[in-house]
């Protein structure tokens, strides 16, 4: 019998936002690429919350589309509403989110994806991958057709192997009840990859129609609207936008739940799979934190052309009778008719230590792997992954040295960082309060940081390069500027600093010392700055931020500059730790399990104490010393 025989540079398994963004960084490389899907309908699917950024995954965003990724943009050309979190907190937490239209989104990157030169786009199941000698050639569809490859991108999602589960209903399907794909599974597993079983949820779908929305606080958009994407021009995002609503479960909603939880297939043990800690079930809430009285319900539209309603927060698995009881004690949600129940969802994917910090497996050269499929939770953490791995795919096939971004880099930096030096029980969740250096990987500043890189990769233009040259100058040149203009105690500088409830000067000062007082800012100062040239909004952000927070920046920075010695301190990825004397067996065992790049990845698995790098360290020396030993004679 003849099968279908094709051959490409890069292969993607999955059209998720993993896989959108593994496929367009090859193509846009010029690697002849293929994206495969078991729906081409389901290309860029929100199956669950339809919004994009928030705390920290905003800063996701932000660094994708710094680099060169399509997440922003799209986003950008897709929101119905959009806010910016965490306000009145420092700039470190300030986070961007929008909710968007989830059929617009998905459409929107398919016709993106549908046009991209050297990209073709396959609905099909791959149910194998082809490995010889180590080295993957090649992937098999369910239909028998092999396509060759030099690199492959696994980004499956929730895919493998799906079950959705609520009450005693069991559907053997991915989410919104598309097709599973249920072969791909078993090639892994024969080619010695780990593989784990994960859950997740959502809630309901509820009609708009039989809300009361008079007995929930509105939640409005920003007034101005900032955009995700640093070549998105403001003013074409400022529009009219729709309400997000709020309203809270009470002690009636906790008691329907507690009264049925032996229905529940999270507690009854009919759901094996572990769920995300940091995105609980609204059963997984009321049993967690009994002694809180609510718990908080958005309710948020699904899109300009529907009117579905998603119920961020009450995610579930109890059957359809008593998610009916539990929503209708929800004020606002009295007379609520469910559109789509609520369901937990099980799936396949990988244990992430299997992977190098490129995100290439170990033991199979060119098979790289991005997104849920690698035991993250979330759209912003699959598609930044995606991306890295479509890149260091593309590096690969092209002979190009790897692209890692560290810690001290980007969150993108940290979120891999922990998959591959972590054991991930559960779903991995992006926070901020996991990046030591925050303060210096703000979301506003993600183009000063990482547009270089993405310069460099290839997918950065040189007229969007030239434009962050021109920024990184105008700010510069305006922070001496402010640093080096002085301001005396004149009546009108007084009369200004009492307006603004400032102390009064008692001698001389620069305009940067009145831009760190709490109480004052750059924009403020425009009164009395007469020497100000017009510059632009963002520009304006970066100088106030820069100056008045100089201090813990500049201690941030020495604290990176010791992260980065040891970061710079390589490991040979072959090597054997047993022959090292006095590192504890634990430490012997971690380290020859995940073979860390260097000192500073080795401090971070977990297993490995600060006194086994001790004696790592004095080893790697005694080793150079007896080598330099060796050379001279």
């Amino acid at each position: 019998m003849q099968y279908l025989e094709e051959s490409y540079d890069v292969a993607v398994v999955g059209a998720g936002h993993a896989g959108c963004e593994a496929a367009l960084a090859c193509a846009r490389l010029g690697l002849e690429t293929i994206i495969f899907t078991v729906s081409v309908d389901s290309i860029a699917l929100m199956p669950c919350n339809p919004n994009i950024g928030g705390s920290s995954k905003g800063h996701l965003v932000r660094e994708l589309d710094a680099l060169g990724g399509e997440m922003g943009k799209n986003i950008d050309r897709t929101f119905i509403q959009s806010k910016m979190l965490n306000q009145s907190k420092g700039p470190a937490v300030h986070s961007l989110r929008a909710q968007a239209d989830k059929q617009d989104y998905s459409k929107s990157m398919r016709r993106t994806l549908e046009n991209t030169e050297h990209l073709t786009v396959r609905q099909a199941e791959v149910s194998e991958i082809i490995v010889e000698d180590g080295i993957l050639t090649g992937v098999k569809t369910f239909s028998g057709a092999v396509y060759h490859c030099k690199a492959a991108v696994l980004a499956t999602g929730t895919y493998l192997r799906a079950r959705c589960i609520y009450g005693d209903v069991s559907n053997y399907t991915g989410p919104n009840g598309l097709q599973a794909a249920n072969h791909l599974t078993d090639s892994l597993k024969a080619h010695g990859i780990e593989m784990l079983r994960f859950k997740t949820g959502t809630p309901a779908r509820v009609d708009k129609r039989s809300i009361n929305f008079s007995r929930m606080e509105e939640q409005l958009g920003d007034e101005r609207v900032v955009p995700f994407s640093f070549s998105t021009d403001p003013e074409t995002v400022q529009k009219e936008q729709v309400s997000c609503w709020l309203t809270y479960t009470n002690e009636e909603t906790h008691q329907i739940i507690r009264n049925n939880l032996d229905r529940s297939p999270l507690y009854s043990g009919a759901i094996e799979g572990t769920g995300p800690r940091y995105c609980p079930s609204i059963e997984d809430k009321v049993v967690k934190f009994p002694d809180k009285e609510r718990h908080q319900v958005f309710v948020e539209p699904e899109g300009l052309y529907t009117n579905e309603m998603y119920l961020g927060g009450m995610s579930s698995s109890l059957p359809e009778d008593v998610q009916y009881a539990m929503y209708r004690t929800v004020p606002g949600l009295e007379h609520v008719k469910i559109v789509r129940n609520a369901y937990a969802i099980e799936y396949d994917c990988i244990n992430s230590r299997q992977l190098k910090a490129t995100l290439e497996f170990k033991a199979i050269g060119g098979l790289f792997s991005g997104g849920q499929f690698n035991g993250s939770s979330g759209y912003e953490e699959a598609a930044v992954q995606g991306f890295m791995a479509g890149v260091n795919a593309a590096m690969k096939v092209l002979g190009r040295e790897p692209v890692v971004l560290d810690r001290s880099q980007a969150y993108i930096g940290v979120l891999i960082d922990d998959l591959v030096t972590k054991e991930n029980h559960e779903p991995y969740r992006m926070m901020t309060s996991r990046a030591e250096y925050r303060l210096l990987l703000r979301q506003d500043n993600a183009d000063l940081r990482l547009m270089k890189i993405g310069h460099e990769i290839g997918l950065i233009t040189d007229g969007q390069y030239e434009k962050l040259l021109a920024k990184e100058r105008a700010i510069e040149d305006e922070i001496k500027r402010l640093e080096t203009t002085n301001v005396g105690a004149s009546r009108e500088i007084q009369e200004f600093l009492e307006e603004n409830g400032s102390t009064p000067l008692k001698t001389g000062t620069t305009l940067a010392e009145l831009v760190r007082r709490p109480e004052l800012d750059y924009v403020m100062l425009t009164k009395i700055d007469k020497n100000r040239h017009e510059l632009s909004a963002d520009v304006m952000e970066q100088v106030d931020i820069n100056i008045k927070y100089e201090g813990y920046i500049r201690r941030q920075k020495q604290q990176v500059s010791q992260y980065k010695k040891l970061e710079n301190r390589k490991l040979d990825v072959e090597f054997n730790y047993s022959a090292v004397k006095g590192l504890r067996r634990e430490a012997i065992q971690k380290l020859n399990l995940y073979k860390p790049m260097s000192i500073g990845q080795a401090s971070r698995i977990s297993g490995v104490s600060p006194a086994d790098i001790s004696v790592l360290l004095v080893y790697l020396e005694q080793l150079r010393y007896q080598k330099s030993v060796e050379k001279k004679e």
